[in-house]
């Protein structure tokens, strides 16, 4: 839990990202009759939450979605609220926009996997995946246990997608259109497989911009005065050489997007030349408002999960042999050996994220989970509510508190685990912090000017 004085993370919670999320959904081709304004307001919301300096906003999905959203604003009209605004039609630049970030973000994601880990490349990395991701749903227990034969058939198929699907978005109609189908099959497989939060559900907004009306005319009525009956009269009408008389408004909107159109081109610059180096770095931005970035996920897998779990007790001497020691529970993140994996998607628990991180490293690398522990020895109520379990519920707060290490692994289906109710085993392997107090934490917290937490 990061300190108060990390600036901007507060307020970010999973609740205003989905509500960010939704707002965005106003910027696929199927909904362009909702209005800019709202847009722009999400994605300078979304701009404020992801400060620099903030612990919370460095993570790929949050410059996806503000570049998603800043593509999104010059799609819509301005002032209209017309379903099918004849003077201000989609902006083939805002399309190609969103094409360029569909391509940018599977691609940048394929060569960040062929340069990074050995085993993307002797195609054993989904051996591990589905055990070591950051937080593994039920469908991820059962798949990790599929034979050899088809984690290296998932692997050379996740290479094909991100390697060389992307390149169909330029080689015409029939084969961009092949491209958003393969895409969005392929996001709606991640979100079955794992909680990847919203990301997956982002990524196929820039997909949808491979299907022109052709393509999605089936989704709507064809009925007289219906949307799909203008739309094939004002084709019909555009085949005559009838043409909508040009407004100031509409020259003003395309030269926007022409204005748009460059910049992007601009700002992709280092970030071609970013897929082009062979140390490429992923999931970073080049310019400080993110409108243009680069992408990338899972360049190295890990082969072996750890977990770091909080315990909690009220013995006065935290190292006599009878302290009974408790377990705080994460609301997704593995804890206890019994309890199934969650299924959270598309919403995002960014405490339990930021554990799966903390327990690759060590304490002094993350001193916002000694932060934490404060809070946790003050019974804290907004710290305590992005936990599902507090031991210490309606009782004194614990008197210490400590960080323990554990080696976590899925158990076998039908083994003696699985038939104990067991989803997970681990073994121990040693202190991840030693047990703090109160009197321990002053100095700490005092030496980093955190405010010191009161017991409730």
């Amino acid at each position: 839990m990061p300190p108060p004085s990390s600036g901007c993370w507060t307020g970010l919670t999973w609740t205003s990202t989905w509500t960010r999320w939704l707002f965005l959904g106003w910027a696929s081709p199927l909904s362009s009759w909702s209005p800019a304004v709202p847009i722009w307001f999400s994605w300078l919301l979304s701009g404020s939450s992801t400060c620099p300096w903030s612990t919370w906003g460095r993570s790929g999905w949050e410059s996806q979605l503000l570049e998603t959203g800043f593509l999104g604003i010059f799609l819509c009209p301005l002032w209209t609220l017309s379903p099918l605004p004849r003077g201000t039609p989609t902006s083939r630049i805002v399309l190609w926009g969103y094409r360029w970030l569909i391509f940018r973000i599977m691609l940048g994601a394929g060569l960040i996997k062929i340069r990074g880990d050995q085993c993307w490349r002797d195609l054993t990395c989904m051996d591990f995946h589905y055990e070591t991701q950051p937080v593994p749903n039920p469908v991820a227990y059962f798949l990790h246990h599929s034979p050899w034969w088809f984690h290296r058939f998932e692997t050379l198929s996740n290479h094909f997608l991100e390697l060389v699907v992307p390149f169909f978005i330029f080689l015409g109609r029939q084969m961009c259109i092949l491209h958003g189908a393969l895409q969005i099959l392929f996001q709606m497989v991640l979100i079955i497989s794992g909680n990847l939060s919203f990301l997956n559900w982002l990524t196929i907004v820039p997909s949808l911009a491979c299907f022109d009306d052709a393509t999605l005319g089936f989704l709507f009525p064809s009925g007289p005065g219906y949307l799909k009956d203008q739309v094939l009269r004002m084709q019909e009408e555009e085949a005559r050489g009838a043409r909508t008389p040009r407004t100031r408004g509409s020259v003003a909107r395309h030269t926007v997007n022409l204005a748009m159109g460059v910049l992007v081109a601009w700002l992709s610059v280092p970030v071609v030349l970013n897929l082009l180096s062979p140390r490429q770095v992923m999931n970073s931005s080049f310019n400080p408002l993110r409108i243009v970035n680069t992408y990338g996920a899972f360049g190295s897998i890990t082969k072996e999960r750890t977990e770091v779990i909080l315990q909690g007790t009220a013995s006065p001497n935290a190292s006599a042999p009878d302290a009974k020691w408790e377990d705080y529970e994460f609301k997704c993140k593995p804890g206890d050996l019994r309890r199934r994996p969650c299924l959270i998607s598309p919403y995002h628990h960014r405490l339990d994220w930021l554990m799966w991180f903390a327990a690759f490293q060590t304490y002094e690398h993350n001193e916002w989970i000694i932060h934490l522990a404060g809070k946790l020895l003050a019974n804290d109520a907004q710290a305590l509510s992005l936990l599902a379990l507090n031991p210490f519920a309606g009782r004194a707060p614990p008197r210490w508190v400590r960080g323990e290490h554990y080696r976590y692994k899925f158990s076998r289906p039908g083994g003696t685990h699985a038939a104990e109710g067991k989803w997970w085993i681990r073994k121990r392997l040693g202190p991840y912090f030693p047990p703090l107090s109160f009197q321990d934490l002053k100095g700490y917290f005092r030496s980093r000017e955190w405010p010191y937490p009161k017991p409730e």
